[in-house]
């Protein structure tokens, strides 16, 4: 399941996001109701300091709380959802000095949003909560905390 999740976001990337190719996300866990996305920390992803550039980190969430939001949209209605990121906050705990998990467990409200904008028709909005970890030298502990406003809205001929 890793894999086949895994070359779908890396083919997403490269057809539609082409900066996700770049920092080599890799799907750890989807599953109804998480994401989780892992990005190494290499050349490519690091900072000055040797640890994850923010940008990266930002990838990381964006990649976890996109791929949970289509996940739900592809069971829902497919291809007939629009998935916009409205505004985005982060809170950056300590520096992500490894290979970083990003964990977004919203699954639940996620897919409550998706049949809500189908039925109404109307655009949807709610936070979504990601966090970052390096499990190998920080455990479970985060190392930042994202908000990101996930807003849907239904393409199709009618609301349902």
């Amino acid at each position: 399941m890793g894999f086949r999740e895994t070359a779908k976001l890396r083919l997403f990337g490269l057809l539609k996001v082409p900066l996700l190719l770049f920092v080599s996300p890799s799907v750890r866990e989807l599953s109804d109701s998480r994401c989780v996305v892992r990005i190494p920390l290499n050349r490519l992803t690091r900072n000055h300091l040797n640890s994850m550039y923010f940008g990266t980190l930002a990838c990381g969430a964006d990649c976890a709380g996109g791929l949970l939001a289509m996940h739900h949209i592809e069971k829902q209605a497919p291809g007939k959802v629009s998935l916009v990121f409205k505004d985005f906050q982060a809170k950056f705990l300590k520096r992500a000095e490894g290979d970083t998990d990003f964990t977004c467990e919203d699954g639940v409200i996620i897919s409550e949003t998706v049949r809500k904008a189908i039925e109404t028709g109307e655009r949807q909005n709610i936070p979504m909560r990601i966090t970052a970890t390096t499990p190998e030298q920080t455990g479970s502990e985060p190392v930042a905390e994202f908000i990101l406003t996930l807003s849907l809205k239904y393409r199709g001929d009618k609301a349902k």
